[in-house]
């Protein structure tokens, strides 16, 4: 790991004004001293974080298709939610929930592939990655969330590639899940060729 003096890029809060708080995040506006010893502002949003789930059943990836209207565009992911303030401390929770709610499905194991910030500039949202193992699909799955509608896709790695050409998987999560699973498909084959 690369070492260096963090310290000396820290911008410490001169103050805060809260502009916006709302059920799944809140705004705030700080005043901050910079390293120059200059003062700047910046807008931050603060979110609980999220959980995504990458389900593969028969060499076929479990997708959601949803309107997402912040950009106006019906568009397909990997079962995703944010965490719940009760589940800040077990993210797994949270995606065997969503698992549930959005596909019918259960898994024996997570297995947490990444944690990441989607939008560090701005964002403390933290997204958690998982790949399930020893799906199930239930009789009687929890409830979608209410006013949630969803459509329920199986694709295979070369249709969700294409549906990263074309603009109908274009998030962050599902991306880097498609790219994932290409890579565990690779080291099988190196595996098998060897």
């Amino acid at each position: 790991m690369r070492e260096f003096d963090e310290k000396k890029f820290e911008e410490p809060t001169l103050s805060r004004e809260q502009i916006f708080h709302g059920q799944i995040f809140q705004v705030v506006k700080d005043l901050v001293s910079l390293p120059d010893d200059t003062m700047g502002t910046r807008e931050l949003v603060f979110h609980n974080g999220g959980v995504a789930v990458a389900p593969i059943i028969d060499d076929k990836l479990i997708l959601v298709g949803q309107y997402r209207k912040a950009f106006e565009k019906f568009i397909f992911e990997v079962p995703a939610g944010k965490l719940e303030d009760n589940e800040l401390d077990n993210p797994k929770a949270a995606a065997l929930r969503e698992l549930e709610e959005e596909t019918g499905y259960t898994a024996e194991q997570l297995v947490e592939i990444s944690s990441f910030y989607g939008t560090p500039g701005f964002s403390s949202e933290k997204t958690y990655l998982y790949f399930p193992s020893g799906l199930t699909k239930l009789e009687n799955p929890r409830p979608k969330d209410e006013g949630e509608f969803l459509e329920v896709v199986e694709v295979t790695l070369d249709e969700a590639k294409i549906m990263i050409e074309e603009g109908q998987i274009c998030d962050a999560k599902t991306i880097m899940s498609v790219w994932y699973w290409e890579l565990q498909n690779l080291k099988t084959q190196g595996d098998l060729d060897a």
